[in-house]
């Protein structure tokens, strides 16, 4: 710990300004929540500090923040939440700084594989938890199912980015779990976001007789694609999408409903969640609505993963031999098994060293009564104790 700081400062990187801005929400939600009990932990005669500083949705301002939390705050651990490019670039900071990072909500495959670790050379300071690649497949495989056709063709609407490419890989990507389960992928070559056109696409799926469209676009260019489809009068049964899905779709406007409306998705926590908080016992849906009260908005998925963050830190911070050593507390991370608001979060059997998995449901923005879309649970999956809320709308327009 740098000379001068008596407290454990814990560095919080958070997208504040620019196009991420809205992935920071969170984050700031949980810090504002948890800081009046965070400082009033004393740990060995320490006490908790929180610092945090805007990535300014950017990699250069990622590694700008965590060069300036523990250079400048002497942090000892530094937190973040998402950003295809923001957040490999905080943790490939803290790396490099020798600080630990804990993260979360990217695919625990492309934060692994994709920043260079491999099965046996594991990073030493960096550890995440989320879903796979793997987990997603199967997830959006039980929805298609549920589409009760007698296709088996889907259309893949995958950009040529981190994230289209890792799900079109064989081995470790999210193609090879949806062909075990006796699907056949259409998949185009990767298209450069933002998109101009994705006719290519379209034309592809319609060509295959695909019914169904799986995709990891974002809201704009599922949006693009989706009005795209309507004009030529083109219907696929189901779309399921992995990416910006997490965030409540807009009202309806003059253009139709958004283009989140009744698509499939990922359900990794919401306010059903059978979850608790291991800082003041707090279940999720009390978390949701403590939000909605603060903010005036509909609760998010990220909220109980930003949450996770913070109580993870703090049982790491305990368990280390020296809570002020962060190699001390990268060491009691590779052992920390812990029940958050985010389910349970166990780094000692992860599939690969310092990754801990989220698992998942499957559910669908669906019109709502107090909002106006809700995510609708329509698949329990692989979340124990939660119950489906809705049927699977198949109506795309």
């Amino acid at each position: 710990m740098a000379a001068g700081h008596e407290a454990l400062t814990i560095g919080v990187v958070v997208a504040r300004t620019g196009r991420l801005a809205s992935l920071g929400d969170p984050v700031d939600f949980a810090m504002s929540y948890l800081a009046p009990s965070l400082e009033g932990i004393s740990i060995r005669g320490h006490r908790i500090r929180l610092v945090s500083r805007d990535s300014t949705s950017t990699a250069e301002g990622g590694r700008r923040a965590v060069a300036e939390l523990v250079r400048d705050e002497g942090a000892v651990v530094v937190l973040t939440l998402a950003g295809t490019q923001v957040l490999p670039a905080v943790a490939d900071s803290c790396e490099e700084l020798g600080v630990t990072c804990i993260s979360s909500t990217f695919p625990w495959q492309v934060y692994y594989y994709g920043r260079g670790a491999t099965d046996n050379r594991p990073f030493e300071r960096t550890f995440h938890f989320c879903w796979g690649l793997d987990d997603i497949a199967e997830i959006f495989a039980d929805l298609w199912e549920h589409t009760c056709g007698t296709s088996h063709v889907v259309g893949c609407l995958w950009n040529g980015g981190p994230q289209g490419n890792w799900s079109r890989d064989d081995r470790r990507g999210f193609a090879p779990v949806a062909r075990d389960r006796g699907y056949r992928l259409v998949d185009p070559e990767g298209y450069h976001e933002p998109a101009a056109t994705l006719d290519t696409h379209l034309n592809a799926f319609r060509e295959a007789d695909a019914d169904i469209v799986t995709s990891a676009a974002t809201a704009r260019d599922l949006g693009l694609f989706r009005a795209r489809a309507t004009e030529v009068g083109w219907r696929p049964r189901l779309i399921t999408c992995s990416r910006w899905l997490a965030y409540p779709p807009c009202a309806a406007g003059p253009d139709g409903p958004p283009a989140q409306a009744n698509v499939g998705t990922l359900v990794y926590w919401s306010p059903a969640h059978p979850y608790w908080s291991s800082l003041d016992g707090s279940t999720a849906a009390e978390y949701a609505e403590a939000y909605e009260q603060w903010s005036g908005r509909q609760w998010l998925q990220p909220l109980g993963l930003a949450h996770a963050l913070f109580e993870v830190t703090v049982h790491a911070l305990r368990t280390a031999d020296d809570p002020a050593d962060t190699a001390s507390i990268a060491a009691a991370m590779k052992r920390t098994n812990v029940h958050t608001l985010a389910g349970r979060l166990d780094w000692t059997s992860g599939p690969v060293p310092n990754i801990a998995t989220v698992p998942l449901a499957g559910g669908q923005w669906q019109p709502g009564v107090r909002h106006d879309y809700e995510l609708a649970v329509i698949t329990p999956g692989r979340v124990d104790g939660l119950r489906p809320t809705a049927d699977l709308s198949l109506s795309t327009a």
